[in-house]
C-alpha cells in the first residue's frame, strides 16, 4: 500500500500558510513605516496577485506536460526565500517591485502543485485532506499571533526576519517531500477549452474572481485599518487568528455540510456572508464586538467558499487537466480578482476612506452571489461525486 507522508505534507502546509500569517497582516505596516503611500502599498502588495494570474497556470502546464513536479516545488521554495531576503537591502519602490514580483512568481507556483500532490498521495482517502490542510491554519495562527506580539516590542523590520525564517523552513521541507504517482483518471479528461465553455464553469470562475476582488482591501489594508483606530499589534493578530479559527471550525464540519447541502447552497451562503462582512468591516471598526463578528464570518467567506469552489474544480477538471484546472482557478480568482481588488483599494483608500472602500468590496461579493444564483445550478456531475467519493473536500 502506498504510504502517506502525513507529517511532511502537513509541514509544508504549516510553513506555507505561516508565511501568509506573517506577511499579509504586517508587511503593509512595514511598508507604511518606510513612508510609502496607500497607492504604493497597494501596488507592491498587488504583485502577489499579479503573479498568481499566470504563474500557477504556467507552472501547472509545465508539470502536466513534462512532469518534474517536485523539482518545480523545490525551486519555488528556494527562490521565494531569496526574494524575501532581498527586502533587507531594498527601500526604493522600483527595486522593491522587482523583488516582490520575483518572490510572488515563484511562491505562487507551489500551492496548486502541492494540492495535486496531496490528492495523489491520498488516492482514495481524500476525506483525510482536511486533517492535513488543518496544519496550514495552525501555522497561520501561530505566525499571526507571534508576529503581532513581536512587533509590539520590536521595530517593523522584524516582519522580514519572521518571513525569512518561515520560508527557510518551507524550503527545507520541500527537500523531504516525496513524489507520488499520478492517479489514473476515472474518465477521460476533456480539453480545457471545452470545460471552460460550460456556463456553470464560466459563472463560477467569474464569481470566484469577484470574491477575491471583494477581499482585496481586507488583505492589503485591514491591519492598517485596525491600527489607525488604536488597536494594538497583538489585537490585530488576535483578530486575524479568530478568522482562521472560524475557518478551522468550517473544515471540521465541512464533510457534514456537503452531505446535507449542495455546493451551490454553500456558495450562496458564503457570498451573502461576504456582502455583510465587508459592510461591517468598513463602517463598524470602532466596535470590538463588530470586528469579532466580522472575523467569525471568515469561516464562510473563505473557508466554506474555497472548500466548495475547489471541490467543484477538482471534479470538473479531471485527469491530466487537474493541475491546470486548479491553477486556472487560482489565477482567475486569487490572481486576477485579488489584483483588481488590491489596486482599486490602493487608489480609493485615501480618496474615499475605509468605509466606502470596503463597501466596494461588498458590491463585488454581491455580484458573485448573483452569478452563482443565476448560473451555477445543482450539478449531479459535481455534487454527486464530491459528496459520495471525497466526503470531505475542504482545502
Amino acid at each position: 500500500m502506498h504510504p502517506l507522508p502525513y507529517w511532511r505534507l502537513a509541514g509544508y502546509y504549516f510553513f506555507y500558510f505561516a508565511f501568509i500569517g506573517a506577511f499579509s497582516p504586517y508587511f503593509g505596516l512595514y511598508l507604511q513605516s518606510l513612508g510609502f503611500s496607500a497607492w504604493d502599498i497597494g501596488l507592491l502588495m498587488s504583485q502577489m496577485q499579479l503573479m498568481r494570474m499566470f504563474g500557477p497556470y504556467l507552472w501547472g502546464w509545465l508539470a502536466d506536460r513534462f512532469g518534474h513536479r517536485m523539482a518545480i516545488i523545490r525551486l519555488a521554495g528556494s527562490i521565494g526565500l531569496a526574494g524575501i531576503t532581498a527586502f533587507f537591502w531594498l527601500q526604493q519602490l522600483p527595486a522593491m517591485l522587482v523583488a516582490m514580483a520575483v518572490l510572488a512568481f515563484f511562491w505562487s507556483a507551489a500551492l496548486p502543485l502541492v494540492e495535486t500532490l496531496t490528492f495523489d498521495h491520498l488516492r482514495e482517502e481524500r476525506g483525510r485532506y482536511s486533517r492535513i490542510r488543518l496544519w496550514g491554519s495552525i501555522g497561520f495562527i501561530l505566525a499571526v499571533m507571534g508576529t503581532g506580539a513581536l512587533l509590539d516590542v520590536a521595530p517593523p523590520v522584524g516582519v522580514l526576519w519572521v518571513c525569512s525564517g518561515i520560508l527557510l523552513g518551507m524550503a527545507l521541507v520541500t527537500l523531504v517531500l516525496p513524489e507520488a504517482p499520478s492517479m489514473a483518471p476515472a474518465r477521460d479528461a476533456l480539453p480545457i477549452g471545452e470545460i471552460m465553455r460550460r456556463p456553470q464553469v464560466r459563472a463560477l470562475m467569474l464569481a470566484c474572481f469577484a470574491m477575491s476582488a471583494a477581499h482585496g482591501a481586507f488583505y492589503v489594508f485591514f491591519s492598517i485599518h485596525l491600527a489607525g483606530h488604536a488597536y494594538s499589534k497583538t489585537e490585530v493578530g488576535a483578530l486575524w487568528s479568530l478568522g482562521v479559527v472560524a475557518e478551522i471550525v468550517v473544515f471540521m464540519f465541512m464533510a457534514r455540510l456537503v452531505r446535507r447541502f449542495s455546493l451551490r447552497h454553500i456558495l450562496l451562503a458564503s457570498f451573502a456572508a461576504a456582502v455583510l462582512r465587508f459592510l461591517l468591516m468598513g463602517w463598524g471598526v470602532e466596535s470590538l464586538l463588530v470586528m469579532l463578528f466580522v472575523q467569525v464570518l471568515h469561516g464562510l467567506t473563505f473557508g466554506a467558499y474555497h472548500a466548495s469552489a475547489i471541490a467543484a474544480v477538482n471534479q470538473w477538471f479531471a485527469g491530466r487537466a487537474q493541475g491546470r484546472g486548479q491553477a486556472l482557478y487560482s489565477s482567475i480568482s486569487f490572481g486576477a480578482g485579488g489584483l483588481l481588488g488590491a489596486l482599486i483599494s490602493g487608489r480609493t483608500w485615501d480618496d474615499w476612506g475605509a468605509g466606502w472602500t470596503f463597501s466596494l468590496g461588498s458590491a463585488f461579493a454581491l455580484a458573485g452571489f448573483l452569478l452563482v444564483w443565476r448560473w451555477v445550478r445543482a450539478d449531479p456531475a459535481v455534487d454527486g461525486p464530491v459528496r459520495a467519493k471525497t466526503a470531505d473536500p475542504v482545502p
